[in-house]
C-alpha cells in the first residue's frame, strides 16, 4: 500500500512567541492531509455528503513533538491510514524537516456518520476499496 506525501510552506505566522511553529499548525497541516487523501483516493467530501448523506467527523487528534519546525525549515509531511473499521479509521501523520529528520508524529481517529440522523454510517465496498489503497497497519 501506499502514503500520501506532500509539502506545506512555513510562513511568519505561523511562527509563536517562543520562535518556532505553534502547535495549531500541526491540527491545520492535518486537515489539508485529510483533505489531499480523500483526493488522491478519489473520494470528495462534497460529493460524499450530497449523494450518501455521509460526513467524516474528527473524534480524537494525538500530536507527539519532537523537535521544533522553524522559519527557515520546509516541512514534509507523511499521511495514511493505520486501521479502518466499518464507520472509521485512524489516519497517522509525520512530519520531516527538509533534512529527513523527523519532527512530529501524530493521529487522528475519524467517524462517518448519516447526516441526517447523526448515527454512524457503514463504510461502503467502493470507499472501502479507496481507502485500503492507503492502508498499512502498524
Amino acid at each position: 500500500m501506499q502514503k500520501l506525501t506532500f509539502e506545506e510552506k512555513i510562513y511568519t505566522y505561523h511562527i509563536d512567541f517562543v520562535g518556532h511553529v505553534n502547535n495549531i499548525n500541526y491540527v491545520t497541516w492535518m486537515e489539508n492531509g485529510r483533505v489531499k487523501l480523500f483526493e488522491a483516493m478519489g473520494i470528495s467530501i462534497f460529493n460524499l455528503l450530497q449523494t450518501q448523506k455521509v460526513l467524516p467527523i474528527i473524534t480524537e487528534t494525538i500530536i507527539q513533538y519532537k523537535r521544533p519546525l522553524f522559519l527557515n525549515n520546509r516541512v514534509f509531511i507523511e499521511c495514511w491510514v493505520s486501521q479502518l473499521n466499518n464507520a472509521s479509521a485512524i489516519l497517522q501523520f509525520r512530519f520531516y524537516n527538509e533534512k529527513h529528520e523527523l519532527c512530529t508524529t501524530g493521529h487522528q481517529k475519524g467517524s462517518f456518520i448519516n447526516s441526517k440522523t447523526l448515527r454512524p454510517a457503514r463504510l461502503g465496498n467502493q470507499m472501502r476499496t479507496c481507502f485500503e489503497n492507503y492502508l498499512i497497519s502498524d
